[in-house]
């Protein structure tokens, strides 16, 4: 039986998706929303940073979101009596619009960015209104967890979500670039313990993938194919599947640190083949269960997919996996001071040839441990 999607609506008119795993236990039956809900908030506002041309949201409703609810209480499980969550039935992933949205809820507006070139344009206490969409992608209805504790099955299903979503997202006005990311760990600053993940759609292209547009048009259209063929050939590989390979980057940032990259030119989630996605999803959680397994309590971490732009180098920038953990030993972190907080110049503490022999030994010891749990 394949993946299903399943559509619905929130109280408040918000898009609400169900997901069923291919061996769903779940019928087609899906509750309603019955809650008495305030009308969603007006949509935020961004400023341009005069000195780098950066645009920043200022979105406000984000003050009231909820922190660190117990367990009776969490908005992202399932509906009861005692609990009026955010999601009315049991589910598989389910997908929805974010109640308190850094981007939209508002797709058009006509103080929105014009194009492209009207963002670039630099100049004194420029504004524009914060269109696009936030989401909110809930990988399991357990209250605890993150993407590595799924079941194989489970997270092929929320890598088909992420799939879809990127489509549907990219195809709405004014969307310019799609985020695909996790945060996990109280240390990243994660508000909500729930195995879940985020999906934004920006109305401008991230600082990040600006700085990588200006690579390729240095280095090539090839960059990601050199890329790929120069980490293979390294020792700092950790897995290497028939279509993905996944490594720590020659010069990487953070204590720990893996990049993933397929093997062929593929511009985001959404462009993966069946065969892809059926590798990707054991091939990734396998990575963050050797995050997991490298200290005897979880690993915090960045889980951040960087996809192209929707309409700029499409046929350049290459669909890539970054997590990253600012975890340096059992008990201590990584902060960013002076140099990488003001300056933006990281230092590493570790080589990353050490950190992949590291990584490649929790992977080992979580492969151990899991075949031994089948046994």
């Amino acid at each position: 039986m394949p993946i299903t999607l399943r559509t619905d609506t929130l109280a408040d008119g918000r898009e609400l998706l169900y997901f069923d795993d291919a061996d769903t236990t779940l019928g087609p039956e899906r509750g309603i929303d019955a809650r008495v809900l305030d009308p969603r908030p007006a949509t935020a506002s961004m400023r341009q940073d005069v000195l780098t041309g950066d645009w920043v949201s200022i979105a406000s409703n984000r003050q009231n979101r909820v922190f660190l609810p117990p367990a009776d209480q969490d908005p992202l499980a399932p509906q009861t009596a005692a609990n009026p969550s955010e999601i009315p039935s049991r589910y598989d992933v389910a997908v929805f619009e974010n109640r308190s949205p850094s981007f939209g809820p508002a797709l058009e507006h006509e103080n929105a960015p014009a194009d492209l070139a009207d963002l670039a344009a630099i100049g004194l206490e420029r504004t524009r209104t914060s269109v696009g969409r936030c989401e909110v992608v809930c990988f399991s209805p357990e209250h605890e967890g993150s993407f590595g504790s799924q079941t194989v099955s489970r997270a092929r299903t929320v890598i088909e979500a992420w799939s879809q979503r990127t489509a549907a997202l990219s195809a709405m006005p004014g969307i310019q670039q799609v985020f695909v990311f996790e945060n996990r760990g109280q240390e990243i600053g994660v508000t909500l313990g729930h195995p879940h993940g985020q999906i934004y759609a920006y109305p401008f292209i991230t600082p990040r993938t600006s700085a990588l547009l200006r690579s390729v048009a240095a280095v090539g259209d090839d960059l990601f194919a050199q890329i790929l063929a120069s980490e293979q050939q390294s020792e700092r590989v950790l897995i290497r599947g028939e279509h993905f390979t996944a490594f720590v980057p020659f010069a990487a940032r953070w204590p720990l640190e893996i990049h993933l990259l397929p093997h062929r030119h593929v511009p985001d989630l959404a462009g993966l083949t069946d065969e892809e996605k059926d590798e990707l999803a054991p091939l990734y959680r396998r990575l963050l269960r050797g995050l997991d397994a490298l200290y005897d309590t979880p690993t915090p971490y960045i889980a951040a997919w960087h996809q192209a732009p929707v309409h700029e180098g499409r046929d350049a920038v290459r669909l890539m996996l970054q997590v990253t953990s600012p975890r340096r030993a059992a008990d201590k972190l990584k902060y960013l001071a002076g140099s990488e907080a003001a300056m933006g110049a990281f230092i590493g503490d570790v080589a990353p040839e050490t950190q992949a022999a590291f990584i490649r030994s929790g992977i080992e010891k979580a492969d151990m441990t899991e075949k031994a749990d089948q046994q």
